[in-house]
This record gives structure tokens, C-alpha cells and sequence, in this order.
């Protein structure tokens, strides 16, 4: 039995980001693999794992906090995705200063967590 989320825009908008951030990591992975002129490696490459691993934790911290009886339970799961998305805004912002043909792209999903964001915000006032 699966659980549908009370708040379907906001799940939506989590899932959203997480096929937007894989897209995203995947095009620049491959702009950011190269070593830089010095011989080491470009270390904006593993903020593009990050941005993937924080908007996976998006949608399932949103059913996890659905689903607990107590306010207390909810709000943790709540604060915690709120530290997730502070985190995957960052991220974004980190991979903006790298030296990459993405940028636009990272701008596009810096936007949509923005959004997220936004609904979040009226979401934990509901819980």
C-alpha cells in the first residue's frame, strides 16, 4: 500500500526538481570531469552528486512527514527538509560559480527550488 501525499503540488514540485537536478548533473559531470591546467580536478565536479542526492531526499522526507501521527514527528521531518532545500539552494549556487557551458541550466533548477521553496513554506504552516 503506498501513501499519497496530502499536499500533491508540493510532492510534485520535489519530484520535479530531482528529474531537473539529474539532467542537470548529468550534463555538467562530463563539462566539469576534465583535470584543470595544474593537474588536479575541477572541484565543482562533486557538487553535481550533491545536487542529485539532496533533491532525492526531497520527496520521500515530504511523505515521512505526512505520515506521522504526533506534530512533533511532522515537524522534524519538516525541518529537515528545510535544511535539505538551504543545502540543494547552495549547491546550485556553488555550481553557478563554476567554470561550465551549464550555468543556465543550474539557474533553471536554483529557480524551481525557489518555488519549492515557496510551497514548503505554506505546507509546514498546514502540518
Amino acid at each position: 500500500m503506498s501513501y499519497t501525499p496530502r499536499n500533491t503540488r508540493l510532492y510534485n514540485q520535489a519530484i520535479e526538481i530531482l528529474k531537473l537536478s539529474r539532467s542537470v548533473s548529468n550534463y555538467l559531470v562530463y563539462d566539469l570531469a576534465h583535470l584543470q591546467n595544474n593537474g588536479n580536478e575541477n572541484p565543482f565536479v562533486y557538487f553535481t552528486g550533491d545536487i542529485v542526492r539532496q533533491s532525492d531526499s526531497l520527496a520521500p522526507e515530504i511523505l515521512k512527514a505526512e505520515s506521522q501521527v504526533f506534530q512533533d514527528d511532522r515537524l522534524k521531518h519538516a525541518e529537515s527538509l528545510d535544511r535539505l532545500t538551504t543545502s540543494l539552494y547552495r549547491t546550485c549556487e556553488r555550481l553557478e560559480r563554476a567554470e561550465s557551458n551549464g550555468k543556465d541550466f543550474v539557474r533553471i533548477l536554483r529557480r524551481e527550488v525557489r518555488k519549492f521553496r515557496r510551497l514548503q513554506h505554506k505546507w509546514m504552516m498546514t502540518l
